[in-house]
């Protein structure tokens, strides 16, 4: 009997394999430390680049990465920003490349590296994070992006839990699991223990019976919960302790809930539709003991109604037929869509309207930011703060790329809330629904967990607004004598009934006890928790800090970041790796979440020709590049056929040449703004506005502060600076005034364009600009030392071309239109030639309009 052996197709990817990929996890007490391994050989003749890609999630703190070549170790070093920045620019002017860089998407952050490694040569990449559980909905979630990109011969995931309270469930899934796949994940729990095993098979990898591609492409997420025979638990271990507390049966509070949506001209469309939606279906779970109201902003403040109404049957039958006639015109008053709001929530309760024991959420939703009524944040900031007064929580959504996220996060902050973003996607409704999903349950308000003064030193935060169903609430600190093994807890709060006091303590022998029937635990995982919380604190107060306080908060998280080994906003590591004798840094950092201030920007700069930059979000990185054109010529910036919208600029040079230039500046004298649909024509210059709207011609100067609204425009001119045009389905561009000394003996004032809602534009829109209105990818190699030692150049790989490009800085006008804001870019040479379509003088057209 003979047996033909089957060959087993794996899929090798430019001459490597990735053969081994193994992910283990270990939780103790919600404390959870992940270890990627990857392994790969070049299977060809020649080097090859390896790359190693993960994704992880927004709340975890890479701790350790490392890299094994044929044998040796390199290992990577965890140092404040700046020195690692430095270490990194030196070896950098030696002709070292990068070989490391971190990303943020939705959920999670991308870190990429990637090594050259000799032919028939393996490399083994060890990832270790950490990050502490955060409990939703009952649960506790355990997110692992999948992504191989290849079919891995020995594929692992591994999850081994510990808790001492014990298991009470425990459940995996997996975006990409098929039914022939539900059978590898393996679960067992018992007791305090439980394991998650999930290893397929070469074979189960695939796609179809004979394909090379792998199915595994998704998320694979555990979710947990433990026994709770009492409302918290206590642990103590060596000096530290970490408090859980998360009582259960209690009833709910009432909530009195304030939407204050936005509805100016920019959110017409999807984004208003999806809103409403997601306030239908909210409506549907609003309990009958609740209150609510609805507070509507864009030119002017709109409300439901005038008080806070009760929830009943058919006042939620009146506020469904509110919610689906909501339409989306006009411009953005946040400030007193907000001021509004708060001053409903006060009414009610200084009226006795609503229940004493009750919890007061604002919830507020922008697309947008402020530009009419009082537009300056940090105004609207102190205002918010001042009106709120500690009473109310307020939540904050930002819908797409366009808000000023750092503002909103801040207000929120301030007021014991949080920001979220909405992402633009199909399941936006979904998002909005299931942030409110997370705020509809209060069960307590002032919760307080108090805890003996002269025992304790470094706590974390002990006092909350607000404790929701489903939740937790986790406090972490250190003993005055580290060798105190008694502690006794009172958690103080406001219930729906009464006053819940409640009085626990533990020693350090039963924590220990525990601690002994199981194997999970690594290092000193209370201390590695509480520093964990106590950098996250921290991080987060520092947003809203100014000052001494500031600094003083950055160093008291720079400090323990370094202690134990964390990459945070403050902190990079640098990996040293070997190419050719020579030692090569890469360098990860941690980014944070900030402003995305637009897709597309397109500015120019006093002293040269028209620049733009093109913001890649998916990278947190910019592309930008000049063209070199004569004065007088006309570009075609942006062409949309399907919304008629088109934008054009004329060049204009200095006032006479300057002999010592090698290229002569031109900057953008005039731009003309059309809307065929609309019959309407804007005209710019640096001297006046005029709008031809059919056969009526309006001229504004801008000594002029002007609001206009007609059907399908709104424009504002701020007087000096700049304007806000937003027209037809809500595309919003902002001209900005450069104003340069009358007496210059060379330049004259000029002309910077922004696009802030190039998302409204359709997909068909081109032009020198307009075409990178949708998706860009690329890809930075080699770099290495340029012709000026601060800017290195690099290959990049675009459009499949490969282009030399150069590290720099260009200037984002928009918010200072005297200084500007420096904004790190690749810099494509030659009029963005092999990045742009064509070549720039396909874009040179004869007339404004």
């Amino acid at each position: 009997l003979s047996l033909e052996k089957k060959p087993v197709l794996i899929m090798v990817v430019n001459g490597i394999e990735i053969y081994s990929m193994k992910i283990d996890s270990k939780v103790t007490s919600r404390f959870a430390h992940n270890v990627i391994t990857s392994r790969a050989v070049n299977r060809g003749n020649v080097a090859k680049e390896v790359f190693f890609d993960v994704e992880l999630p927004k709340t975890a703190f890479i701790t350790n990465f490392s890299m094994t070549i044929d044998g040796v170790t390199y290992p990577g070093t965890i140092k404040e920003k700046e020195a690692a920045k430095k270490q990194y620019e030196k070896a950098v002017s030696r002709g070292q490349t990068a070989g490391l860089v971190k990303a943020s998407g939705r959920k999670t952050e991308k870190f990429t590296v990637s090594v050259n490694i000799k032919a028939a040569s393996k490399v083994t990449f060890e990832l270790t994070y950490e990050e502490l559980l955060k409990r939703h909905f009952g649960k506790y979630e355990m997110f692992i992006k999948v992504k191989p990109k290849q079919l891995v011969k020995d594929f692992e995931i591994e999850v081994d839990i510990f808790e001492p309270q014990g298991i009470a469930e425990l459940e995996a899934e997996g975006t990409f699991i098929t039914n022939e796949l539900q059978n590898t994940i393996k679960k067992t729990f018992s007791g305090k223990k439980g394991h998650i095993s999930f290893k397929p098979t070469l074979d189960q990898q695939r796609t179809c019976a004979n394909c090379s591609q792998t199915v595994l492409d998704g998320d694979f997420t555990v979710r947990y919960d433990v026994k709770r025979t009492t409302p918290d638990n206590l642990q103590i271990v060596n000096g530290y302790f970490v408090h859980f507390f998360a009582p259960t049966n209690l009833p709910n509070l009432s909530k009195n809930i304030i939407f204050v949506l936005d509805t100016s001209g920019s959110m017409s469309g999807r984004e208003l539709e999806q809103t409403k939606e997601a306030m239908l279906k909210i409506l549907d779970d609003i309990k009958e003991d609740d209150f609510f109201n609805f507070i509507l902003f864009d030119s002017e403040i709109s409300v439901w109604k005038e008080t806070l109404i009760r929830a009943s049957p058919e006042n939620l039958d009146e506020a469904r037929k509110f919610v689906r006639q909501i339409s989306a015109q006009g411009l953005t008053n946040l400030h007193g869509g907000l001021m509004r709001g708060i001053d409903i929530l006060n009414a009610a309760h200084e009226q006795n309207l609503v229940p004493k024991r009750s919890a007061s959420i604002i919830i507020m939703l922008t697309d947008g930011q402020p530009n009419v009524g009082i537009s300056n944040t940090h105004e609207i900031e102190e205002a918010v703060k001042k009106a709120i007064d500690g009473r109310y929580t307020l939540y904050n959504l930002g819908f797409g790329s366009g808000v000023d996220y750092g503002f909103l996060e801040r207000m929120a902050l301030e007021n014991k809330g949080l920001a979220r973003r909405i992402y633009p996607d199909s399941d936006a409704a979904l998002q909005l629904q299931g942030f409110y999903d997370e705020v509809s349950n209060p069960m307590l308000i002032d919760v307080e967990l108090k805890y003996p003064e002269n025992e304790i030193s470094d706590l974390t935060t002990n006092s909350f607004k607000h404790f929701y169903d489903g939740s937790e609430i986790v406090v972490a600190g250190r003993f005055v004598d580290s060798n105190q093994n008694h502690l006794s807890v009172d958690v103080r709060g406001e219930g729906a009934d009464d006053a819940l006091l409640y009085t626990t303590q533990q020693d350090a022998e039963q924590t220990a006890q525990a601690f002994q029937e199981q194997q999970y635990i690594f290092g000193e995982y209370i201390e590695r928790l509480w520093a964990y919380l106590t950098i996250e604190q921290l991080l987060e107060k520092r947003i809203t800090a100014t000052g001494e306080e500031k600094e003083n908060l950055t160093a008291q998280a720079l400090a323990l970041s370094l202690m134990y080994k964390f990459v945070t906003p403050l902190t990079s590591m640098v990996v040293t790796k070997p190419e050719e004798d020579d030692n090569e840094e890469g360098i990860a950092d941690k980014p944070t979440e900030g402003i995305d201030i637009f897709t597309i920007v397109l500015y120019l700069r006093i002293d040269g020709d028209p620049h733009f930059i093109i913001s890649v979000p998916q990278k947190k990185d910019a592309i930008c590049f000049n063209i070199n054109e004569n004065p007088g010529m006309i570009l075609n910036l942006i062409n949309d056929p399907v919304t008629g919208i088109t934008v054009n600029g004329q060049l204009i040079g200095d006032k006479r040449e300057n002999s010592d230039a090698k290229i002569q500046n031109s900057y953008f004298g005039k731009l003309g703004i059309a809307n065929k649909h609309l019959d309407v024509k804007l005209t710019v210059t640096p001297e006046t506005i005029t709008i031809q709207n059919g056969d009526e011609k309006t001229v504004f100067t801008w000594l002029d502060s002007v609001t206009l609204q007609q059907e399908g425009l709104t424009l504002i001119i701020n007087r000096k600076k700049n304007l806000v045009l937003s027209m037809g389905s809500g595309v919003s561009f902002v001209v900005v005034l450069h104003q340069v000394w009358k007496k210059h003996p060379l330049h004259q004032d000029f002309l910077g364009l922004y696009t802030l809602k190039s998302d409204k534009l359709s997909e068909q829109t081109h032009g020198l600009l307009g075409q990178f209105f949708q998706p860009i990818d690329f890809t930075i190699l080699e770099i290495h030392p340029g012709s000026d030692p601060k800017k290195p150049d690099a290959t990049m790989v675009v459009k499949n071309n490969e282009l030399t490009v150069t590290r720099g800085w260009q200037k984002d006008y928009r918010r200072d239109p005297k200084h500007g804001i420096d904004i790190p870019c690749w810099f494509v040479h030659d009029n963005g030639a092999g990045l742009i379509d064509g070549v720039h003088t396909d874009y040179i057209v004869s007339s404004l309009f």
